[in-house]
């Protein structure tokens, strides 16, 4: 005899908290996308898809604002929602950035000396890091440019990178007015030594897409410049592998004589992006062939080590940086922000530590000094 269910309902019932209005095509929105999953033949796959979350910013080197970090959270919670979703793809539009971070310029406007409404903005980032972190399919981070600040911690809250080789990796917080504590001081120690965290957290460096592989960041880095129809490494980047004076030197900037000649052959070429996406789609395909219960497990025990420190740091972080709008964020944001009037984006720092040990009040006069112009 068959089993029946009784008063059994089956209408699929939609599982998505948000509907589609975070999203849009107008830059700077957030975009959402479904592509078939294509196999290894190079065909699409018909019922199954990839979801695309892209950053729409590139004007600002796709930092967020807040409406932004509303579509991200919007679209995670949507492909971890969608049953016919087999991954995430987590990217950006142009081939400059995939992100920079928080949009300076909705900083220093609107942010800067409001700590509780900073707060509240917080408090949205990290429900950001938390919708990448909880996403019930895996996430890969297709890097098409620069990954730095927290848009190098949001990055870091995916699975799986794989990244243009012309990308760089890096943060920025100490060196602005803020602290890598969007995931940051919680995930690098994960990915690299202690000392390379450590180093790669406060020095505000970028690192190549090849030295973040060779210290473990990334899965994958593939060349997107070609010439004449052949491929072309990153010029400006040494990957020949030998030790220069105790040091390695693969994924290091080419000395400064060969730099013409790397600009040059720079020059000559165009941005491609088709071995970028069809790395998206090998891996795409890979998670297709998996059980996906088995495979989200999998993937939630690792996310679990990172997920521990992120949660017990997020809410006193929280608290700092809303607090902390109030002191070396206001000038940081401010002197990154009047860059093109002034012609540096960081403060005076001598001068800055100079006042502190004097014990001079922080105060409009204390920012005048810092800052090196009128805020009248």
């Amino acid at each position: 005899m068959a089993l029946k269910w009784l008063d059994r309902d089956d209408e699929l019932k939609n599982h998505q908290v948000f509907g589609d209005e975070h999203f849009g095509k107008e830059a700077p929105t957030v975009v959402y996308e479904e592509r078939q999953v294509i196999d290894d033949k190079g065909q699409a796959v018909p019922g199954i898809y990839s979801a695309w979350i892209w950053l729409n910013n590139p004007a600002q080197y796709n930092s967020y604002t807040t409406e932004m970090v509303k579509g991200v959270i919007a679209g995670f919670q949507k492909a971890s929602s969608d049953r016919k979703i087999v991954a995430a793809v987590f990217t950006a539009v142009g081939d400059k950035a995939f992100c920079t971070g928080g949009n300076t310029a909705e900083y220093a406007s609107y942010y800067s000396k409001r700590p509780n409404e900073y707060g509240e903005y917080v408090d949205l980032f990290m429900a950001m890091v938390d919708s990448i972190l909880n996403c019930k399919k895996p996430v890969i981070c297709r890097v098409n440019g620069m990954r730095v600040a927290g848009g190098q911690e949001i990055g870091m809250a995916t699975d799986v990178t794989v990244t243009s080789d012309l990308a760089v990796f890096g943060q920025a917080g100490p060196r602005h007015g803020s602290a890598p504590i969007g995931g940051a001081t919680d995930f690098l120690p994960w990915f690299m030594s202690m000392e390379d965290a450590m180093y790669n957290c406060i020095s505000c460096e970028t690192w190549s897409a090849y030295k973040m592989k060779l210290k473990g960041m990334v899965t994958t880095v593939v060349p997107v410049l070609k010439r004449n129809g052949q491929w072309v490494r990153n010029p400006m980047v040494r990957t020949d592998t030998y030790v220069d004076d105790g040091e390695i030197v693969y994924g290091e900037p080419v000395a400064a004589g060969e730099l013409p000649a790397a600009k040059a052959l720079m020059a000559e070429c165009k941005t491609d992006f088709e071995r970028l996406d069809a790395e998206v789609d090998r891996l795409v395909w890979k998670f297709a062939n998996l059980f996906p219960n088995c495979l989200i497990n999998s993937i939630d025990g690792i996310r679990g080590k990172k997920k521990f420190f992120w949660d017990q740091m997020k809410l006193p972080n929280r608290h700092w940086a809303a607090a902390n709008m109030n002191h070396e964020a206001f000038v940081g944001f401010n002197a990154f922000n009047s860059r093109k009037v002034t012609g540096r984006d960081v403060v005076d720092f001598i001068r800055f530590r100079q006042l502190v040990a004097e014990g001079a009040p922080f105060d409009d006069a204390f920012a005048e000094q810092v800052l090196g112009k009128s805020r009248s």
